[in-house]
C-alpha cells in the first residue's frame, strides 16, 4: 500500500522539478542577455566593453555552469539554497563579463578558480541540512518577549545614531555625504545587526503568524534607518522585504527564490526596446537599469574581476584583513580593501564577496575554493541551526542578509552585519509556534 502511494504521488515532484528546471532555463537566458546590455550601456566604468564577436565565447564560458543549475531544481530549500543561488548568480555574471574584461591578468585561471568555487560552495550548503539538537529554546512568552525588545532596541539605536547623523538625501548624494558620518563602533555593529538581522527577523516572525501591524513597525524601523546610515541598504530593505513577503504567499520557497532575481532582472531587460524606441526616458530606464540590472546583478560580478586583476599583481591578504587575524598576520594594506580597489579602480568603493575578498584576496586564484569551501560548511551550520523552521521564515529573515553577503565579506557578515546573531536566533526559536500558525 505505502509503494502504492509514493508510486502515485510520485508524478507531482518530478513536475514541480521540471518545472523549476526549465525557470532556471529562462532564468540563465535572462542574466546572459542583461549583461550583454550591461556591457553596452556601462563600459565608462572601464571594466569591460562590448564586442559582438566575443559573445559566442561567452556563452561557452557559461555553458558548464548554467547546466549546473539542474542542482538547484534537484535539491531543497534551506539558508544555503537561497545564499548558494544568489552567489551562482555572481559567479555566472563574472565567467560572462571576463570574456569582454579590459584587465589584463589570466582569466582562463581565475574562470576556472569561479567555477570549482561556486561547486564547492554549493556542495555542503545545499545538502548539510540535518538539524542541531536545540538544548536552549525559548519559550513562547519569551520569545514574543524577544520581538518586541527586537523592535525596542532597533528605535534605541535610531534614536541615538540620528544624534549623529539624520538628513534626507537623494540616492545621488549619499555617497557623499555617507563619508562625512563617523558612528562609535559599537553603534555602527548595533545598526549593521539591527539592520541585516533583527528587523529582516522580526518581520518575517510577525508576517508569518498574521501580526501586519507590528510587520509594518518593523519595516518603518527600517526605513527610518536611511536618514541615518543614508545607505542604499537601509532605503530598499522595506520594499525588498515586501517583494519577498509577496512571492512567498503565493510560491513554493525554492521557485520564490528564482523569482526573486528573475522579475527585476526581466524588467531590466524588457525596458530596453522601450527606452530605444523613445517609449521612456533615458533618465528613468538608467534609474531602474542601473540599480537592478547593473548594480545588483553586474557589479558583484564585476567586483571579481577586479579583486582578480589587482591581486594578480599585487601582495595577498592570507586573511589579515579579518579583525581577528590581523594581529598574528603581517598585512600589505593599511586601509580597507574597498578604499584600496578605489584608489585602483573607477567604480568607487567596493566591497566584495566571500568568493572575492576570503578567496580571491586571500589565497589567490589557486586557492581560493578551499576558503570558499570553508565558507560553505559555515553556511551549512546555518542550514542546520535553521532546520524544522517554515521556509517562508528563513527566506523573509534572511532577505536582506543574502544580499548583503553578495556585497560583503563572509567574516564580517557574520560579525558586524550580525549573520552569527541571525543563525542563534535562529535555533532559539520554538517550533511549534510555527506549525500551529500554519495550521
Amino acid at each position: 500500500m505505502t509503494e502504492l502511494s509514493t508510486a502515485l504521488e510520485s508524478p507531482a515532484p518530478t513536475r514541480a522539478r521540471l518545472a523549476l528546471a526549465l525557470l532556471l532555463g529562462v532564468y540563465v537566458l535572462t542574466c546572459c542577455v542583461s549583461l550583454i546590455y550591461v556591457t553596452q550601456y556601462f563600459s565608462g566604468y572601464q571594466l569591460f566593453r562590448f564586442d559582438a564577436a566575443r559573445v559566442y565565447p561567452a556563452i561557452l564560458s557559461v555553458a558548464p555552469l548554467a547546466l549546473c543549475a539542474i542542482v538547484f531544481a534537484l535539491s531543497r530549500f534551506s539558508f544555503g539554497y537561497f545564499l548558494g543561488f544568489y552567489l551562482y548568480t555572481m559567479a555566472l555574471g563574472y565567467l560572462w563579463i571576463a570574456k569582454f574584461s579590459l584587465y589584463d591578468y589570466d582569466h582562463t585561471l581565475a574562470s576556472i578558480s569561479a567555477m570549482v568555487s561556486i561547486v564547492v560552495f554549493l556542495a555542503p550548503a545545499l545538502f548539510l541540512t540535518s538539524p542541531i539538537k536545540q538544548r536552549f529554546v525559548l519559550s513562547a512568552k519569551s520569545f514574543d518577549r524577544l520581538l518586541f525588545l527586537i523592535l525596542v532596541f532597533a528605535a534605541c539605536i535610531i534614536a541615538i545614531g540620528a544624534l549623529y547623523n539624520f538628513r534626507m538625501a537623494s540616492v545621488a548624494e549619499i555617497y557623499l555625504l555617507r563619508a562625512q558620518i563617523d558612528f562609535p563602533i559599537p553603534l555602527r555593529y548595533a545598526i549593521g545587526a539591527a539592520s541585516s538581522t533583527l528587523l529582516p527577523f522580526a518581520f518575517a516572525c510577525f508576517f508569518i503568524r498574521g501580526q501586519f501591524w507590528r510587520a509594518a513597525a518593523a519595516l518603518l524601523l527600517l526605513l527610518l534607518l536611511y536618514p541615518v546610515t543614508l545607505t542604499k541598504v537601509a532605503l530598499f530593505a522595506p520594499i525588498w522585504l515586501l517583494f519577498l513577503a509577496l512571492l512567498a504567499a503565493f510560491l513554493e520557497a525554492r521557485i520564490a527564490v528564482v523569482m526573486s532575481l528573475l522579475l527585476p532582472a526581466l524588467v531590466g531587460v524588457l525596458l530596453v526596446p522601450i527606452e530605444k524606441y523613445g517609449l521612456i526616458s533615458n533618465i528613468h530606464f538608467v534609474d531602474y537599469f542601473g540599480i537592478i540590472n547593473f548594480r545588483l546583478f553586474a557589479v558583484p560580478a564585476a567586483a571579481l574581476d577586479m579583486y582578480n586583476d589587482f591581486f594578480s599583481r599585487h601582495e595577498l591578504t592570507y586573511f589579515c584583513q579579518i579583525i581577528f587575524v590581523k594581529p598574528f598576520v603581517s598585512c600589505p594594506y593599511s586601509e580597507y580593501l574597498s578604499i584600496v580597489m578605489s584608489k585602483n579602480y573607477a567604480l568607487g568603493n567596493v566591497n566584495a564577496s566571500l568568493f572575492a575578498t576570503e578567496g580571491i584576496a586571500s589565497l589567490g586564484p589557486k586557492w581560493a575554493p578551499l576558503s570558499v569551501f570553508v565558507c560553505g560548511l559555515v553556511t551549512a551550520l546555518g542550514n542546520r541551526l535553521s532546520a524544522g523552521l517554515p521556509p517562508k521564515l528563513i527566506l523573509l529573515s534572511a532577505g536582506i542578509l543574502t544580499q548583503v553577503l553578495l556585497n560583503v565579506p563572509l567574516t564580517t557578515s557574520l560579525l558586524s552585519n550580525g549573520g552569527a546573531l541571525l543563525f542563534l536566533l535562529w535555533y532559539v526559536t520554538p517550533r511549534e509556534m510555527f506549525t500551529r500558525s500554519s495550521s
